[in-house]
């Protein structure tokens, strides 16, 4: 299944599923995990804005399973236990717009370049390596659950009254020129409390956000445009 075919699959049930939202609990908290979530959520903040009930705050791009792929990875080639590793991942939620900020890791990690490229190609085509993997029989189910999971208990918590809960997101966003865009983001009881930003980044990362430019808006728009339609 292409990204496309995804797209035609599942921006109607998006669609659907959050106008339902928007006219019966226009102040959840909504947690988009279905793909392609560079345009799925577009979809959905258009469609609450249709509904003149929008909050940015509140729409949440669910990229978890991208910043767990890169702490298990980076915990596999150092040897350290991937529960103690915490690598932000920024950008958007496919192929080239996965941004690993390997230079931001904690604990803080070094590789030669040649590993470290490997190492990002490895974590933004994750996905494509599990459908190899189940040779055409699905795609991530379990990891993506835990994803899924561990981001709604994050946002929970700090709904609750936790504080410092910080967890990367797709998001609206002004941090670069894209209209939406992961960084890592303050949760608290309203939902985005504040956007931590991308902060300092190398050379090799401030490429990756460059070239994941065209990519990103051309998905973004295509959302848009396909809610604007959206009867």
């Amino acid at each position: 299944m292409t990204r496309d075919d995804l797209f035609n699959t599942n921006a109607s049930i998006v669609a659907t599923l959050t106008s339902a939202c928007a006219k019966h609990c226009p102040e959840a908290m909504i947690c988009v995990i279905s793909n392609p979530v560079n345009s799925t959520i577009p979809i959905t903040s258009e469609v609450f804005k249709k509904h003149g009930v929008y909050n940015p705050n509140r729409i949440f791009g669910v990229t978890t399973l991208d910043i767990v792929r890169a702490n298990t990875f980076v915990a596999e080639l150092k040897g350290l236990d991937p529960a103690r590793v915490s690598v932000p991942v920024i950008g958007g939620h496919a192929g080239k717009t996965i941004i690993p900020l390997i230079s931001q890791c904690t604990p803080k990690v070094d590789f030669p370049q040649d590993q470290l490229e490997k190492l990002t190609g490895r974590i933004q085509e994750a996905g494509t390596e599990v459908v190899k993997a189940k040779a055409g029989a699905g795609s991530a189910t379990l990891s993506m659950a835990y994803a899924g999971a561990r981001f709604v208990f994050s946002l929970v918590d700090a709904m609750n009254g936790k504080e410092g809960v910080i967890e990367c997101s797709f998001v609206r966003s002004e941090e670069t020129e894209s209209p939406y865009f992961s960084t890592p983001l303050l949760l608290g009881k309203n939902g985005i409390e504040k956007n931590l930003g991308i902060g300092k980044i190398t050379p090799f990362e401030e490429k990756m956000v460059a070239e994941a430019m065209s990519e990103l808006k051309a998905s973004i728009k295509k959302g848009e445009d396909f809610a604007k339609n959206f009867k």
